[in-house]
């Protein structure tokens, strides 16, 4: 999170459509954070409009055929049907933009993004920046009541500074709940 990958999908999806070519933007159904359901927005309120679905066989049926570029944001809440779908998509000629975080709140693979991220031609990590420390961030910390979330907390919560911040590795702490006492490397 405060990376900026729904900025720079947003910036590429701008791109592709003065480079006149047709574009579809689709997002998870979960965020709904900044500017509702139907946009994707970046934290500094840029906004492109999007077709919210839940999952990647919702997205498969509602491909424009004429599509050129096709752009999801928060990948990491859709099933992994994504990963066919995305393949298909590029296999056929389309450019296929995709942002996401590869990393849940304890700092582990989240949903699809690993496997996306291996079968990607192009991976552009961003970083944001440690609210600590000031290095660069790579981890979501999320916060309840202002202190770190245990281990055992429930992956998905969509949220925005009220409940995360951007962490360094050095930063970044996961108490252990009563779940789970995995250590994180």
């Amino acid at each position: 999170m405060f990376s900026g990958k729904s900025e720079e999908l947003i910036r590429r999806v701008r791109r592709s459509i003065i480079a006149r070519k047709r574009v579809q933007v689709f997002k998870s159904h979960l965020d709904a954070r900044y500017a509702g359901i139907y946009s994707i927005s970046s934290h500094d309120g840029r906004t492109v409009e999007a077709i919210p679905a839940d999952s990647a066989a919702q997205i498969s049926q509602q491909i424009d055929p004429m599509a050129n570029v096709v752009a999801i944001d928060e990948a990491q809440f859709l099933d992994e049907g994504i990963v066919p779908l995305v393949t298909s998509l590029a296999a056929r000629g389309r450019r296929v933009i995709v942002a996401g975080t590869d990393t849940d709140f304890r700092g582990e693979p989240f949903g699809a993004m690993p496997e996306l991220m291996a079968i990607a031609e192009v991976v552009d990590k961003l970083h944001a920046i440690c609210v600590l420390c000031g290095g660069p961030a790579s981890r979501n910390q999320r916060l309840i009541g202002g202190r770190p979330a245990p281990y055992n907390s429930p992956q998905i919560m969509v949220g925005g500074t009220e409940s995360y911040e951007a962490r360094c590795r050095m930063c970044h702490t996961v108490p252990p709940g009563d779940a789970a006492q995995v250590p994180l490397l």
